[in-house]
């Protein structure tokens, strides 16, 4: 079996308005989710109340708290829907069971979390190796479209730098581009 496919199977499709938290930072889960349409934000708020955005998850991604559902600890961030959503909510264990008898699902398995290790590598890099301006150029032209569909504060803090510094950022670009 696939993996979309064991999750069409094996989940439950749930909605949420914009607005609606699935977890928060500090929960305790069990469960990944798969966007069907819509978009969320996943964040950290910091010990003095500050939002770090760790990522913007978008149709067809799986997100969920790793940490929760195989480390059994507390969620180390939160998760919220910034546009009305539609997900398949599944089970970590029997992902964790399936995979056991299922070869096609294990190899399906292990290639959806080397992507997502690859992805999380690559985001760490921007944010060790590249400046604020190359961050804002890749995201650009990587996703277009989220520039749409988040406000400027939102994407300043996914990249690291103040509304201000964005503003900046912006300008320097688009004075190049004249």
């Amino acid at each position: 079996m696939n993996f979309t496919d064991f999750i069409t199977a094996n989940g439950r499709l749930i909605q949420r308005k914009a607005g609606d938290h699935l977890f928060r930072q500090g929960d305790e889960v069990s469960s990944l989710y798969l966007v069907s349409k819509g978009l969320l934000k996943a964040y950290y708020l910091s010990g003095d109340g500050k939002e770090n955005i760790k990522s913007f998850i978008l149709q067809d991604d799986v997100i969920g708290s790793l940490a929760s559902c195989h480390g059994g600890k507390s969620c180390t961030f939160s998760l919220i829907c910034l546009e009305p959503c539609e997900l398949i909510q599944f089970s970590f264990t029997d992902l964790s069971t399936a995979v056991c008898s299922d070869a096609e699902l294990s190899a399906a398995t292990v290639e959806f979390l080397l992507g997502f290790g690859m992805k999380k590598e690559m985001r760490e890099y921007e944010l060790l190796c590249l400046s604020a301006e190359e961050r804002y150029l890749r995201l650009l032209h990587s996703t277009p479209a989220l520039f749409d569909r988040v406000t400027q504060n939102e994407i300043a803090r996914y990249l690291g730098v103040t509304p201000v510094g964005l503003s900046r950022i912006k300008k320097r670009v688009l004075d190049r581009q004249a």
